[in-house]
């Protein structure tokens, strides 16, 4: 009786993990043949997907199991693609896009309506299919760091990744490249539970960080707090998880 017990105990277990993988599929699934259900989603595979699966495996990256990053340069008006084999720690440069419109200047977004494009680490939190702005990916500002640091009751949101190339305060790409850069997400969002976007004033050099903080010196501590973490992937290329202290600065630990 015993046996019969612990061999029943068994198959329930057996059962219950096999339907907890299965669920945990079909959610992540969902998220994908959701987005699929939209035109523009599917004029984007249709017309990206192939070429884009040939840049990533001439890169020795899986096409089905990959994770992906996204740094912007403001004054630069670059946004860069990195991905990785999720059994990897380090990741690679896909692709370099340009930001084709901006807004305000550089210096971290401090209120609503201020036109300002935010500086600091964020995730990619909504996918929109049907945008206004073509096919547009919701930036989480504010962050615990912005809403310290705000000047206003309001520190704004809707920051977004969009197409239409036009702005106030987001990061525009043309129709064209929008297509690429969202369904990468897309596969991507299938397997990763964050999707991180790093927002940076410009590639933080020591040299290109002397200059700007020369002529805004109001940001300088700010950005000082940027590089350190900058200066860590451009090392490293790995990703650690971002700190805010009680100041609002951003920090890492080194261990």
């Amino acid at each position: 009786m015993r046996c019969y017990f612990n061999v029943l105990q068994n198959v329930l277990s057996i059962c219950l993990l096999v339907l907890v993988l299965s669920t945990h599929a079909q959610s992540s699934d969902s998220f994908k043949s959701k987005q699929l259900q939209h035109q523009r989603v599917k004029e984007a595979y249709q017309s990206k997907w192939e070429n884009l699966q040939k840049s990533m495996s001439a890169l020795h990256i899986s096409p089905n199991d990959y994770d992906i990053y996204l740094r912007a340069f403001k004054k630069d008006q670059k946004l860069e693609v990195w991905i990785k084999n999720t059994s990897n720690d380090t990741y690679t440069l896909l692709n370099t896009y340009t930001i084709c419109a901006s807004s305000g200047y550089l210096g971290p977004k401090r209120m609503e309506g201020d036109g300002q494009v935010p500086e600091g680490f964020y995730t990619i939190d909504v996918f929109n299919p049907q945008s206004s702005y073509y096919l547009s990916m919701k930036v989480s500002y504010p962050n615990q760091s912005d809403l310290i640091l705000k000047t206003n009751k309001r520190a704004g949101g809707d920051i977004m990744v969009h197409g239409n190339c036009v702005t106030i305060g987001c990061l525009p790409m043309t129709d064209d490249k929008i297509k690429e850069i969202y369904i990468l997400c897309v596969e991507a969002k299938n397997r990763q539970r964050r999707i991180y976007i790093d927002i940076f004033p410009t590639y933080l050099s020591s040299e290109n960080l002397s200059i700007i903080s020369k002529q805004y010196p109001q940001h300088a501590k700010f950005w000082e707090s940027l590089k350190h973490i900058y200066d860590h992937f451009e090392t490293t290329k790995t990703l650690k998880k971002v700190f805010t202290n009680k100041m609002g600065e951003y920090y890492i630990n080194k261990n």
